[in-house]
């Protein structure tokens, strides 16, 4: 698709991981065992055809370029197009709902004027889903839209589960705006919620930035709905699984989602994989003793123990007699004998010490940070 070029933003703001995005952005904090939430927007864009992509980073970007590469994973370590790293501004006082701020499309017009693409697919980065972007851009075009975002229709009983921006839409299916609480209230059924994706047109995108320049810290989303009026808006649906994360819950969660077979055949299994950086490793070894139950196990381990419902990533040595249940265990971790670990999140490089309990509740799992000793 080489009339399109894409944006991920790797640089919003968090600090709602409970320290697993302490020393990391949220776009490189791992997910399922071996991969990272930038994994998944990137790979959608690349499966789709797009093969010039702008990831913008934030200050502390060294974790990303680390992940990043050349792109050659992505297939984008090209003469042509391929991946380009863009800085992004400081987001000190912008907070955590600053989404697809125009100072950091700005700070990186030149990404925008040297391509000849007619579009640009801007995305978030906290999001796991895979979506073929074709169809999305061709209804871009079909519709003669300026600018098309793209929703999820959930259940308003659901709706707590995906928090968000709720679209406005009339029966034709543009957007004139965004929901109030009261709005979403009232309402019954499927409700639209933004899953901050959007199509738009890349000369109108460089008019609204040349055009907001002097506007400190507004977002892109503000000034479509600002100019609804003299822009054509439009939504388009996607109907496959769709998650964010904006909560230690949300994440324990979507790491758990994996672990149903549906969800690892509609991400994993179909035509359009998910890539990532790949890493060498012997084979995991498991002992005569080992019990393994509904679990994801990558490489390089050594498993000992009794596993269930659990996402184990490379390198995790685990010992005799320990139990694992409902559990996110990062690379590198050793875990001692007689440990009992039941909804805990372990970021890399943690020892656990020998005959040591850790229980946490589904809702509330508990969380060892990196490097810890317990």
């Amino acid at each position: 698709m080489n009339r399109t070029i894409g944006i991920i933003f790797g640089n919003r703001r968090s600090n709602f991981l409970q320290g697993i995005d302490k020393n990391r952005p949220l776009a490189v904090v791992p997910f399922g065992g071996r991969y990272r939430l930038l994994d998944f927007a990137l790979s959608s864009m690349v499966n789709s055809g797009i093969r010039t992509v702008g990831i913008i980073t934030p200050s502390h970007y060294r974790p990303i370029l680390n992940q990043l590469g050349a792109g050659k994973e992505w297939m984008l370590d090209r003469k042509s197009g391929g991946l380009f790293i863009l800085p992004g501004i400081n987001q000190g006082i912008a907070g955590w709902e600053s989404l697809f701020l125009l100072k950091d499309l700005a700070k990186n017009i030149e990404y925008l004027e040297n391509d000849f693409s007619e579009y640009v697919v801007l995305c978030g980065c906290n999001q796991i889903f895979n979506i073929d972007y074709n169809e999305a851009i061709v209804f871009h075009e079909l519709s003669m839209a300026d600018v098309t975002f793209i929703y999820k229709d959930i259940e308003k009983e659901g709706q707590k589960s995906l928090t968000g921006t709720y679209l406005k839409m009339l029966a034709d299916g543009k957007v004139c705006g965004f929901m109030t609480d009261e709005e979403i209230f009232e309402l019954a059924g499927l409700l639209p919620v933004f899953i901050d994706m959007v199509i738009i047109n890349r000369k109108l995108l460089m008019e609204i930035v040349a055009g907001y320049e002097s506007i400190e810290n507004i977002g892109l989303l503000d000034v479509l709905i600002e100019n609804k009026q003299v822009l054509s808006i439009f939504g388009f649906p996607y109907k496959g699984y769709f998650a964010r994360i904006e909560s230690v819950s949300d994440y324990f969660q979507c790491n758990m989602d994996l672990l149903n077979l549906d969800v690892r055949k509609e991400l994993f299994w179909g035509t359009n994989r998910v890539y990532t950086k790949i890493r060498d490793n012997p084979p995991t070894r498991y002992s005569g003793k080992t019990l393994v139950r509904n679990s994801l196990v990558a490489s390089g381990c050594n498993i000992m123990g009794v596993l269930e419902n659990s996402i184990i990533s490379r390198s995790v040595q685990i010992a005799d007699n320990t139990q694992i249940k409902n559990s996110i265990i990062m690379k590198k971790c050793d875990i001692g004998k007689g440990v009992i670990l039941e909804n805990v999140i372990m970021d890399k490089y943690v020892i656990i010490k020998e005959g040591t309990v850790l229980k946490g509740q589904e809702q509330a799992p508990i969380v060892v940070n990196k490097s810890a000793v317990v």
